[in-house]
């Protein structure tokens, strides 16, 4: 691959980091990233992951724009009210870069569909905001032996960590079970600070970043905590997995998306 003139000029800043330089950048511009949730943490992963020069983006997400979703979902604008998130989010990814395929996923991900969607990637990036969602997210992942970030951000405070298959834990090593809605809060009923959410959107893209290049050290066997609040970030160690984990322990009950499909299913508002 020859890089254009504009090309050149456009990751001339990457060219001169050791850790990706230009046999990196071709390395980007051939890989494939897929974002489920094109929300909060999705607009800050999409946006640097498209500067970057990842080469196709992937974008699932339902939803339509919404007035609310703009005090942080900076993907999307005043003028995309109504419009599909995915059609809003390829606008901004081809307006940063146009480098960059978009390949647009508009259906909700299921446990019947997300399996052939996340095969086409080399990594997942997992921006939604339900636990139901985030436990599906996690066990395709594992059962089909794919790398994800994992985040959630609510109030001041987001947190991430990265799964690499047989490389460290999986979200079900650290909760075993979706929580119950008793035990958890949203963001439309607790709040959350947009700029947390763009902080802790970053990191998932540098996650990914590294993860397509081969460098640095990722967030595996490792939870990045941030609180805003009182401007404290804590990395917490979880080891290298639980042995009882239930899908990628060492007797694994899980064994199909179909075997913990109710566990899936979005209850309440």
């Amino acid at each position: 691959m020859i890089f254009s003139e504009q090309q050149a000029e456009r990751y001339s800043r990457h060219f001169v980091l050791k850790e990706i330089g230009v046999k990196g950048q071709k390395k980007l511009l051939s890989s494939s990233v897929l974002v489920i949730g094109a929300g909060a943490l999705g607009s800050n992963a999409l946006m640097y992951l498209a500067a970057a020069g990842v080469g196709t983006l992937g974008v699932a997400d339902y939803d339509s724009v919404e007035l609310s979703n703009l005090q942080r979902q900076v993907i999307h604008s005043t003028e995309r009210l109504g419009m599909r998130k995915t059609d809003s989010a390829k606008l901004s990814i081809n307006e940063i870069n146009p480098d960059v395929t978009v390949v647009r996923h508009p259906e909700r991900i299921t446990a019947e569909n997300i399996r052939e969607i996340i095969e086409q990637y080399d990594f997942i990036v997992d921006c939604t905001d339900r636990f139901e969602t985030k436990f599906l997210i996690n066990d395709a992942c594992v059962l089909s032996q794919k790398p994800y970030s994992h985040a959630g951000a609510v109030r001041f405070e987001g947190q991430v960590m990265t799964y690499v298959p047989k490389k460290g834990p999986c979200l079900r090593c650290l909760l075993d079970r979706v929580p119950s809605q008793e035990q958890t809060v949203t963001c439309s009923q607790a709040g959350v600070l947009g700029a947390v959410t763009g902080i802790i959107g970053s990191i998932q893209a540098a996650e990914a970043i590294k993860y397509l290049l081969g460098t640095g050290e990722l967030l595996t066997g490792r939870v990045l905590r941030v609180d805003a609040l009182s401007m404290r970030i804590q990395t917490v160690n979880i080891g290298k997995g639980n042995a009882k984990c239930r899908i990628c322990g060492d007797n694994p009950e899980i064994l199909s998306l179909s075997d913990n499909k109710e566990e899936y299913e979005v209850k309440g508002c």
